[in-house]
């Protein structure tokens, strides 16, 4: 609660220095430390639900719907015909919302940590917690290293969706988890993952693309608008065993008719295409990349 004073939340944090994002607060729903992390929920004056891990945004009701669609839709639709998900991480559930809206999902697997966040989501963020409910949807609570382990060769998608690299999710921007989801890839597989900020964290986003080619055949950077994310802006690290893969254009091209009844409020084929289109500065920084 150190975070709210005078009715405002700001974040903060050494991963952002010297600026923070500040939302005025009209309500704290819940606030508790769970076995890892601070979890807070409060209602925002003009972003609706704000979910809070460790003092930093993880989504609002109001903008949410972005990261969710990309971070999910950009690798379903690169690959040509993902049956099977695996999702470590984003207990709000919005991923997982998203993963069994696609028509050629048979199953998903979710591994998320911290059983609190998902308990919560489900009673502040209904909106997002709602794949919970799906059939398609097996729920594992516990540790995505040890779950993929035993696992082996088994996912043709795997979706990261993770906080920032500190505290518990420290270990999810390491080589040696790109190596563990390229073990649990089925061959053509493909893995996204959050990929942090191209205006806050070049140097990681660079050190990430020179470990995941010396893994992967093929490796691209795609970002999306969120203006509750540090700097309005997050990116998504996609990967494929395989080198025929060609991220920037989709094999699967939603219609008119598609993305309605699908209920997308962000991704679609043009903006899929773009999110692979980087402004020079960052074109020049990756193209520098081993």
């Amino acid at each position: 609660m150190d975070h709210i004073k005078q009715g405002w939340f700001s974040e903060l944090s050494t991963l952002w220095p010297g600026q923070a994002m500040s939302l005025e607060v009209d309500e704290v729903l819940f606030h508790e430390k769970s076995k890892y992390q601070d979890v807070l929920v409060f209602k925002g004056k003009t972003y609706g639900i704000v979910l809070v891990l460790d003092g930093v945004i993880q989504c609002t009701s109001r903008d949410e719907f972005s990261y969710q669609e990309m971070i999910t839709h950009l690798p379903l639709n690169c690959h040509p015909n993902p049956k099977k998900v695996l999702v470590i991480g984003g207990g709000d559930g919005g991923v997982v919302r998203e993963v069994v809206k696609h028509p050629s999902v048979e199953s998903v697997t979710m591994c998320e940590i911290d059983e609190k966040v998902v308990e919560v989501s489900k009673k502040f963020l209904p909106h997002m917690a709602c794949g919970f409910e799906s059939p398609k949807l097996d729920l594992y609570i516990g540790d995505g290293f040890e779950f993929m382990g035993k696992h082996k060769g088994e996912f043709d998608v795997i979706i990261t969706d993770s906080s920032d690299p500190v505290g518990p999710a420290c270990s999810l921007f390491e080589k040696s988890y790109y190596q563990l989801m390229k073990g649990a890839l089925k061959p053509g597989g493909i893995v996204c993952t959050q990929g942090e900020c191209l205006w806050l964290h070049m140097d990681l986003i660079k050190k990430m693309q020179d470990f995941c080619k010396s893994v992967y055949p093929t490796v691209d950077y795609a970002y999306t608008t969120i203006p509750t994310y540090p700097s309005g802006q997050i990116g998504f690290v996609l990967c494929s065993n395989s080198p025929d893969i060609s991220f920037k254009e989709p094999l699967r091209k939603f219609s008119e008719a598609e993305i309605k009844q699908l209920g997308l409020r962000y991704y679609n084929v043009e903006i899929h295409k773009a999110a692979f289109v980087l402004p020079q500065f960052a074109k020049e920084a990756l193209s520098s990349s081993n």
